[in-house]
């Protein structure tokens, strides 16, 4: 059974702002939840083939992973592969909104025999984590 999440919020700013800001990994920190450390492999923002390795806390462990963009369309959309903690396709993506901008995450992995069992658990808690993501965001470019 796939893990599959899209969760969205209308930010009350420009696509390109939300972009500028959303887009650049020296901000991860600011908006990510569970990220304690962040490195870009190389300066600037998301573009195909950028990697960027991060440290973060999931489900009460600590790990290291990576990951690199596999798809870019500026000021639209960013699309990150994943290996941990399970393979995933996150993709962030923007749209214009009467409001600002529409940013949807959406999320989608397999998770392997380690995690399979916990399948229904882990979609809950990525859409949590996701939606919460989305709220610093929103709070952070709002203010």
């Amino acid at each position: 059974m796939p893990v599959e999440v899209s969760p969205r919020v209308v930010v009350r700013r420009a696509r390109a702002e939300v972009a500028a800001y959303m887009f650049d990994p020296t901000h991860d920190l600011e908006w990510t939840g569970g990220i304690t450390a962040s490195h870009p492999a190389q300066p600037g923002p998301l573009r195909t083939g950028a990697q960027v390795e991060r440290t973060a806390r999931f489900l009460g462990r600590s790990f290291t992973y990576g990951y690199m963009v596999t798809a870019h369309e500026p000021d639209r959309m960013v699309q990150l592969a994943v290996e941990r903690p399970f393979p995933m396709t996150i993709r962030y993506e923007l749209a214009d909104h009467p409001d600002g901008t529409l940013v949807t995450i959406h999320a989608a992995g397999e998770p392997g025999w380690f995690f399979r069992w916990a399948t229904p658990l882990l979609a809950r808690q990525v859409r949590a984590s996701i939606t919460a993501d989305l709220a610093r965001l929103r709070a952070r470019l709002e203010h």
